[in-house]
């Protein structure tokens, strides 16, 4: 027994083919589980409209809320089984080595060329898979309960458009990378994350003024009473921006939403059209002054120097296994017919561990979401200390209500999945905080 476990521990593909059995039943079944509590819980309060929401929330809404919710996390359980699927057809299945294969014998050999050409078609492959959930989820879910306000063709244009845009910055990043592969196989690693960070810094400056148009029309916040409301908030917290705009969300959905975009001297604070029609004036200065709170206790840049090393150990981590051919041999992949160009088994490499790191790493998903929602209570103090914290309640039970956001989870899938805290508990310590005032 002794010698047989020796055996399993000291091959490594085995040990990490077996490992990835696991992580990927593990996945699946946590999900799956995850989900399943979610509509038991859905189900079994969606009869009655918790206080203090049943002010404004009607047993009506409450249900419907519900019903999409529900219609949502079902839809979402059959894109698990599909992703679930995909992963393992490329994996275990061999779809990434019979892939690599046909570029080598009908596209391209070339060092970097062949390392583009596979990525492309691996993109092209898996969007071709997410096209039909895509439709479902825009045109038959979101449709169904009133919220799409997409036109087909408004939809194949935004495709077409991100298509584009993702071709113009992937495509000389990967070739960048595979450069790096090229001249420095043992460090390449290190100089693909930094050229990394450096075009995330780029897209962040350029997003507001380049990006974001590309899809939707930007206006000026128009003079008046609001906008000199939103800018008293502004002197009266220190905060310069690059202006206030109202986006066009309502070309495409029914939701509500505000938020700030870009760093520096070019932040902007963006406002959905939706959102502007949903609150009142003091209602939109409690939601901005939430927002400025994310800037005054610095919750992007902390988000930043945390990504920074964690971003690094994963290239790192990278850099590592593409040289490692049990790392291809255990997850599907014969590195021997692409050895002979390094460039060629780094390309496949840089596919598999994308592939291979989400399952391994969504158990610490907890982790992240915690982080995140006490940035959000941060945010809410901020904003009872310098607008009306009451006026910050009404406009997030106003926002459930015109989302059709359920009001509750259960416990154990927020801590996987919620970024911001549960409605419950988010208006609870609101309340306390203004009891704190009093």
């Amino acid at each position: 027994m002794e010698h047989l476990l020796g055996d399993f521990f000291n091959n490594p593909s085995s040990t990490l083919r077996v490992l990835f059995i696991i992580a990927c039943a593990a996945y699946f079944t946590v999900k799956w589980w995850l989900s399943e509590r979610q509509m038991r819980y859905i189900t079994h309060h969606m009869d009655a409209v918790p206080a203090p929401f049943d002010s404004q929330i009607t047993l009506n809404e409450h249900q419907f809320s519900a019903r999409y919710a529900l219609a949502r996390l079902r839809f979402g359980r059959f894109g698990l089984v599909v992703s679930t699927v995909a992963l393992l057809f490329w994996t275990l299945g061999g779809g990434l080595n019979i892939l690599a294969h046909w570029v080598l014998a009908h596209v391209t050999d070339h060092p970097l060329h062949f390392g583009v050409a596979f990525m492309v078609l691996f993109s092209l492959i898996g969007s071709m898979i997410e096209l039909p959930l895509s439709y479902v989820s825009q045109f038959k879910i979101e449709a169904g309960f009133g919220f799409n306000h997409m036109t087909i063709r408004l939809w194949l244009v935004d495709m077409l458009k991100n298509a584009v845009l993702s071709a113009a910055i992937a495509l000389p990043l990967l070739y960048g990378i595979l450069q790096f592969m090229a001249l420095m196989p043992q460090t390449w690693w290190l100089w693909a994350w930094s050229l990394f960070i450096a075009l995330n810094v780029l897209m962040m400056w350029l997003y507001p003024t380049v990006i974001a148009p590309l899809f939707n029309t930007f206006t000026p916040l128009d003079e008046g009473d609001l906008k000199q409301r939103l800018d008293a908030l502004l002197n009266r917290c220190g905060f310069k921006s690059n202006g206030m705009f109202v986006m066009d969300g309502s070309r495409r959905s029914a939701h509500g939403n505000a938020y700030f975009t870009g760093f520096g001297a070019n932040k902007r604070i963006v406002f959905f059209d939706t959102l502007l029609k949903q609150l009142t004036e003091p209602q939109i200065e409690a939601v901005l002054a939430h927002e400025l709170g994310h800037f005054h206790h610095k919750h992007i840049l902390r988000r930043m120097l945390i990504i920074l090393p964690l971003s690094l150990l994963i290239f790192a981590a990278l850099g590592y296994l593409a040289n490692q051919t049990w790392f291809y041999d255990a997850l599907g992949v014969s590195p021997s017919a692409l050895q002979a160009q390094p460039t060629h088994l780094f390309a496949v490499g840089m596919v598999l561990f994308s592939l291979a790191l989400p399952v391994f790493t969504f158990i610490l998903s907890p982790i992240a979401s915690n982080g995140s929602r006490k940035d959000e209570f941060q945010a809410d103090e901020f904003a009872v200390n310098n607008s009306n914290g009451q006026e910050l309640i009404n406009a997030l039970v106003s926002m459930y209500q015109e989302n059709a956001s359920f009001v509750g989870t259960d416990p154990l899938y927020s801590r996987f999945y919620d970024s911001h805290p549960p409605a419950l508990i988010r208006v609870a310590r609101l309340q306390k905080l203004l009891e704190g005032k009093a």
